[in-house]
């Protein structure tokens, strides 16, 4: 039997179970052996009955003073009660419908119980505790259970599979040394059956370890096969000659980004870069200059954007840059007409367009290029890796830029583009406004809307965001249709108002943003579809409610969606919750701009999963590294993937054999 043995082969699964098995993406045996614990249970952390607390999970060593007694209740219910005891006192014990367990329990026996205290201060009780024998599997491990599949049921497979199965080592030897890493039999072995807290510790920092290097060394494989490749190369320098239609100086962030992209697209080598910037830091300008040159230098241009509001924002910018040149923009969205996309279609096949705006209508099979040399992404963890490779596949090995308002980590932006060379913009353009920000609870309501009431009257426009569309009681979240139309009927009737959220189409998200940018909507009532929107210089005032339910990324992300003009701005977040985690989250928002410094504290908080949303793909699934926690051993992880394929770019050398079956894996599931 190996790692790659189907699962319903080995002992103990057979074919319904492994059904159950592989709907949670455990397919061979190997794969259940990566199927780590999500916590254990320390029985060796033991308390007396006499000074354990009451209502919480504590571990006692007593034996059983009294026979088992049987009692069936009127819903047959089968109760099971005894009294068990240690040096400082009594406690009561009852199972319910436990009769497998009650029968294996034998009076003037020592045990292990698990469980809460509650009862009088004359006895002690504890219910339906777990129950272990003294000895036995001391730090136990407990797994993601399902109805059907229990973690002690997953326990047996484990360890059958262990004994069973020799994984293959997929660490060099040197490199395990020189990180004092144990082998891999004792790794698993300890992850899942740890004899001591040091056991575990040593078997996790070898699998974390493992986990990220094999990641950078996949990633870094990619990278290098991009870089192998030969790409156009922009010979003639216009930098100096594309600042002279700016109607402002860029910063100096931007002209280093800048030629830190261009120096890449001058090398020979197909550009793979990503382009950081906080809200407003002016990353636009930066893919104006890029496709400049590139049309300047005989190529054509795509930018790609996830909306159409921004696509035609976007444009707008880049045909304002270009008005005094000869360099042609063109768009292109889904609602164009037949007519209006045909006429553009033809433009960029004969190579009359130099550059393109648009939207995922850029990559369906009718749209061809001329030569094309350059593709950008805009916000690209909301494409999906094969629409985005779709767009760069219309060229002959294209310079690619990706473009991301988002602020990630470095050792998120490590796993996430671990592919890309990485440039960040850290400076603002001068006159950008400061937003000064408040959190208050909702008894401030009627005050904020009268404070919003004074900036419509001077002509200004403002967001109000909820964190849902429908209705649930449970956790009190405000219904964005019912608060507008609340809104509508009450506080704003005389203000024209208008309603944006996620369950509407595209064309009438477009329409309704686009209202507002015009200025024909005053106050603009929202869900988080505006947290990649549009800049309306005009808007100055966001009021957030339920802020608890919000990240801090994302908070950051919705209050950059103001201040973007020459008027001061304030954002208002609305929070009844007591926590202190959420005061906690809340002043961060309050005291900090810098978005990068958000993003850190937000991966600590939530981790990486809940960082990005559901809506992200691309990043892998971790299944025992912590990306904050494991910070460091990502960063020397990455150091050592590179020295090791600059050593032997192939893996083709006999100790990185087992290294180089994992990578072909994990590059399959990269691509």
């Amino acid at each position: 039997m190996t790692a790659n043995t189907d699962i319903q082969y080995l002992k103990g699964v057979g074919e319904k179970r492994a059904e159950i098995l592989k709907s949670k993406g455990i397919d061979t045996v190997g794969a259940l052996l990566r199927f780590y614990p999500r916590k254990y249970l320390d029985w060796t952390k033991t308390t007396t009955v006499m000074a354990a607390p009451y209502y919480e999970n504590v571990c006692v060593k007593a034996k059983i003073v009294t026979p088992i007694e049987t009692f069936e209740t009127r819903n047959k219910v089968m109760i099971y009660k005894f009294i068990a005891e240690d040096e400082s006192g009594k406690f009561y014990v009852s199972l319910f419908n436990q009769y497998f367990l009650a029968n294996k329990l034998r009076c003037d026996r020592e045990y292990l119980f698990y469980g809460k205290f509650d009862g009088s201060f004359v006895i002690k009780q504890m219910n339906s505790p777990l129950i272990q024998e003294v000895g036995y599997n001391l730090i136990e491990p407990i797994y993601p259970e399902s109805r059907n599949m229990s973690s002690k049921a997953i326990q047996k497979l484990v360890k059958t599979a262990l004994e069973k199965v020799e994984m293959p080592e997929v660490l060099p030897e040197e490199i395990r040394r020189k990180n004092g890493l144990c082998d891999i039999k004792y790794a698993l072995w300890n992850i899942h059956f740890p004899k001591t807290k040091e056991s575990f510790e040593r078997a996790k920092r070898r699998l974390v370890f493992e986990e990220l290097f094999c990641l950078q060394v996949a990633l870094t494989v990619i990278k290098l096969k991009t870089h192998k490749q030969s790409g156009c190369v922009i010979e003639k320098d216009v930098l100096n000659e594309f600042l002279k239609y700016l109607p402002f100086e860029p910063t100096n962030a931007q002209k280093r980004v800048i030629q830190e992209c261009l120096l890449d697209m001058r090398s020979g080598k197909p550009m793979s870069r990503l382009v950081q910037g906080d809200v407003g830091s002016g990353k636009t300008v930066v893919a104006a200059a890029l496709c400049y040159s590139a049309a300047k230098n005989g190529y054509q241009s795509a930018l790609m954007a996830p909306t159409e509001i921004l696509a035609e924002q976007h444009f707008e910018t880049f045909k304002n840059i270009t008005a005094n040149t000869n360099v042609r923009c063109g768009l292109l969205t889904g609602s164009m007409t037949k007519k209006q996309k045909s006429v553009v279609k033809e433009q960029l096949k004969n190579g009359e367009i130099d550059v393109v705006v648009g939207t995922h209508a850029l990559i369906v099979n009718d749209v061809e290029f001329d030569n094309l040399g350059l593709v950008i992404t805009d916000e690209q963890h909301r494409f999906g890796a094969a629409q985005r490779g779709k767009l760069e596949n219309k060229g002959l090995n294209p310079h690619k830029l990706v473009m991301s308002a988002t602020p990630i980590p470095q050792t998120l932006s490590y796993i996430l583009f671990g592919d890309l060379d990485i440039s960040v913009i850290d400076e603002y353009p001068k006159g950008r406004q400061k937003i000064d920000t408040y959190s208050v609870d909702s008894s401030y309501r009627t005050r904020i809307y009268n404070y919003i009431k004074k900036f419509l009257g001077e002509g200004r426009q403002g967001y109000i965001v909820c964190p849902l569309v429908s209705e649930n009681e449970e956790l009190d979240i405000k219904s964005a249709k019912e608060y507008y139309e609340n809104l509508a009927k009450g506080e704003f009737s005389g203000y024209s108002l208008g309603l944006l959220h996620g369950k509407m189409s595209p064309k009438e998200k477009d329409a309704v943003m686009r209202k507002f940018a015009n200025g024909e909507i005053q106050l603009l009532i929202a869900t988080t579809v505006i947290e990649v929107g549009i800049d309306v210089p005009n808007a100055v005032i966001m009021v957030i409610e339920n802020a608890e339910r919000f990240g801090l990324s994302q908070l950051h992300q919705l209050r950059g969606r103001i201040g973007r003009g020459q008027y001061k701005s304030d954002c208002i977040l609305i929070s009844d919750s007591q926590s202190d985690d959420t005061k906690k989250r809340l002043e961060v928002i309050k005291t900090c701009a810098d978005g990068f410094k958000i993003a850190d504290y937000d991966l600590a908080l939530r981790g990486p999963g809940d960082f990005l949303g559901n809506r992200q793909s691309g990043i892998p699934q971790m299944k025992i590294a912590d990306l904050f926690a494991d910070k460091q051993v990502l960063i020397d992880a990455r150091t050592q993937a590179q020295k090791l394929l600059e050593q032997d770019p192939q893996l083709k050398a006999p100790e990185n054999a087992g290294l180089r079956q994992e990578v072909i894996e994990l590059y399959k599931k990269l691509k």
